[in-house]
């Protein structure tokens, strides 16, 4: 059976890898639309709406109402942050599914419109955390189901890449909601979802802006520390720090400390190096399963089958407090718990782990 997925803008970088790999699935027609975009450049990075589309061979729609009334079964919305909310209701109303671009919202109100609007229609919702279909990763969990591990203590986590270059609204807050804590934090967030199931309870922040500081409207380096209700301890460096130069967007590795012993993983480390000769620049050509498609490619499964997928949208909204509850750190200079940003989710939820499977 063929299924339609729809890409609802194309404001995120990564909706031209969502692109290419949707395109490339057998039983699968795709189809994009991104009504504001605007091309700034000639490289494919550069390319917005129509542009972008028509390089990579994809179907365009004029209108994200055009693209809806061609009935996709489930769309993929990559706009900025701040109209993940819109976005969301619209496809949801339409009865599609949704992959939605990480993080799931810029405010809690947003978080828990996007929950109740995919709830009424009764779709499925995964958000976009692809570091979690790793074969490090799971095998990282099936040690600690094991016991291997023994009880976990501390975790450490790096996640630093560049400021993006092509998309400026990335450090403007009204579009992004932030900086690099936004951008940086959830996907670490979500893996010690996948690996604990605990609850995150505190939240201290500090961040500034020396990085990138002639063009950044927002935070470019961080370290967000979080305090779990099972007794973790967990550190993220979340920053923009890689050079403008650099061979390689960026990196993102995991140190979990445990009483029966200490696992270091570095999720995009395998490579070739070397040097360009006609510049002196480094450059690396990195190798290993597309993360990309293997999340795609558990998103077409569930759009199939009707059984939903992780991360659901309620890993989604725990992510995102402890994304708020930073800021808020940020902003005060203390401690900030985390049931304190969530004050208004409702008994039902949050608070509750889903259970920690891809």
């Amino acid at each position: 059976m063929t299924i339609r997925i729809g890409v609802m803008s194309f404001a995120h970088t990564h909706a031209i890898g969502y692109l290419s790999a949707l395109q490339a699935m057998d039983g699968v027609e795709v189809r994009g639309s991104d009504p504001d975009g605007m091309s700034i450049g000639p490289s494919v990075g550069a390319l917005r709406g129509r542009d972008l589309a028509e390089a990579l061979g994809v179907a365009y729609a004029d209108t994200h109402d055009e693209l809806l009334a061609w009935q996709p079964d489930a769309v993929v919305v990559t706009s900025e942050n701040a109209r993940h909310r819109e976005l969301v209701e619209l496809a949801a109303a339409a009865g599609a599914h949704v992959l939605c671009e990480k993080p799931l919202a810029t405010s809690w109100e947003d978080g828990l419109a996007i929950r109740d609007a995919v709830e009424r229609a009764g779709v499925l919702l995964m958000v976009a955390f692809p570091v979690r279909f790793s074969s490090a990763f799971a095998k990282l969990r099936a040690a600690h189901d094991a016991g291997a591990l023994g009880q976990l203590f501390a975790i450490r986590g790096t996640n630093n890449g560049m400021l993006p270059r092509t998309r400026d609204w990335f450090t403007d807050p009204a579009l992004s909601g932030g900086g690099a804590i936004v951008d940086h934090v959830v996907h670490i967030a979500d893996m010690l979802e996948g690996l604990m199931g605990a609850a995150p309870e505190t939240v201290t922040a500090v961040a500034n802006r020396t990085l990138h500081a002639g063009r950044a409207r927002a935070e470019t380096a961080g370290l967000v520390t979080i305090t779990y209700d099972n007794g973790v301890i967990a550190a993220i460096d979340c920053s923009w720090s890689k050079a403008d130069t650099s061979a390689v967007w960026g990196g993102l590795t995991l140190d979990v400390a445990g009483t029966g012993g200490t696992v270091s993983l570095d999720f995009f480390g395998p490579a070739a190096r070397g040097i360009a000769a006609e510049t002196g620049l480094p450059i690396e050509a990195r190798y290993g399963a597309d993360l990309d498609e293997a999340m795609l490619a558990t998103f077409v499964d569930a759009v199939r089958t009707g059984v939903q997928p992780q991360p659901d949208v309620r890993v989604g909204l725990r992510t995102l407090s402890i994304v708020l509850a930073a800021q808020e750190s940020v902003r005060t200079g203390r401690t900030v718990a985390v049931d304190s940003v969530t004050a208004t989710a409702g008994p039902d939820d949050v608070s509750a782990a889903a259970p920690p499977s891809a």
